[in-house]
């Protein structure tokens, strides 16, 4: 019995494994496709001449200072936002848990907004401050969600997390949109571009800015991936199996606040792929985070590099915003998750 329970638990991993695998090769494929798409093409022959050193006229430019900074970043920050939403669904036990929706990435974007519009960033320094101060802003809102959802004797509900993430993500959207009318036209269309979701730091030193966050933070969410496991069986079970459960919700609400508030920093307002990642993730691989949490971070990099790829080439030489398309994707399937929990 127990030797069949191993054999089947095997097969179960073999199986994550080869999805990992092919989610990964997905990735490198948009890598590839996202290489050579764009205002000026550049087929896949000049490409590998162009790395290797071999570039004609401005391909070395445009390859090296504009589409790679860019797709390192989509790969980063979609990452980031998934791995954090899969964080606030572990912890929250609720499905719909998202950064977007709970209004964390509405708190970052408010101090990225007013940071910019204040000190503009024309140096390196504003630059690798700009997740610093987009962490406060992530936290505070993720502070008062918590505080408003939390009651005593019974823990985060659910629902009331919801109902005040999507209120404290109304009352930040709204002062953001107050601020907006103080703003000069060069930093409205800052703020403009940043609300739809357009990936607006694109050069290596966001990209330096950024990586520290992501290569810190989800090898250690990695490694807390039993604690979530323990704690989707209820805060009364988890309790009784030793785990501290107020210590691990705080330091793994910290890490998600981290994740997403530095992703928001460069990337703008990107909604739904904390939302769509781990699900998608959790359908594929099943609900065990040692699996579920970096099947989770490929989705979401491959949703966000796909997004960004098909919006600068769909409406060339125009550009939609790659929280304009995933929106498209992730609207409709938020109002499914919502219209089956109902049920």
């Amino acid at each position: 019995m127990e030797s069949s329970i191993f054999a089947a638990d095997r097969r179960k991993r073999k199986r994550a494994y080869t999805i990992m695998l092919i989610i990964g090769g997905l990735v490198i494929l948009s890598f590839i496709i996202s290489m050579n798409t764009g205002h000026i093409r550049l087929s896949p022959l000049d490409v590998f001449k162009t790395l290797f050193g071999m570039g004609v006229d401005n391909q070395p430019l445009i390859l090296f200072e504009f589409r790679l900074p860019r797709i390192v970043i989509s790969i980063l920050i979609g990452s980031g936002l998934a791995v954090s939403g899969a964080i606030l669904q572990g912890i929250s036990r609720n499905a719909l848990a998202d950064p977007g929706i709970l209004g964390i990435n509405a708190g970052a974007g408010l101090m990225v907004m007013l940071f910019v519009s204040f000190y503009p960033v024309t140096s390196n320094a504003p630059i690798f401050l700009l997740p610093i101060m987009a962490l406060f802003g992530a936290g505070f809102a993720a502070l008062l969600i918590f505080m408003l959802s939390y009651k005593k004797n019974e823990g985060i509900s659910p629902t009331r997390l919801v109902l005040s993430g999507i209120g404290v993500a109304a009352g930040i959207s709204a002062a953001m949109i107050v601020l907006t009318l103080r703003l000069d036209p060069e930093k409205y269309q800052f703020v403009a571009t940043w609300m739809a979701g357009s990936i607006w730091g694109t050069n290596w030193k966001f990209v330096v800015a950024l990586l520290p966050w992501i290569v810190i933070l989800l090898p250690l969410v990695f490694y807390k991936a039993r604690v979530l496991n323990v704690l989707n069986l209820g805060e009364q079970t988890s309790i009784g199996l030793g785990t501290p459960i107020k210590k691990e919700q705080i330091w793994l609400l910290a890490a998600a606040v981290g994740l997403a508030g530095s992703s928001v920093s460069v990337s703008g307002g990107i909604g739904f792929v904390g939302l769509i990642a781990p699900h998608l993730a959790r359908r594929l691989v099943g609900p065990r985070h040692e699996l579920m949490l970096p099947t989770s971070a490929l989705l979401g990099s491959l949703l966000v590099i796909a997004g960004d790829t098909i919006g600068r080439t769909i409406l060339q030489p125009s550009e939609i915003p790659v929280g304009i398309v995933v929106a498209v994707i992730g609207a409709p399937y938020f109002l499914y998750l919502l219209a089956r929990s109902r049920a």
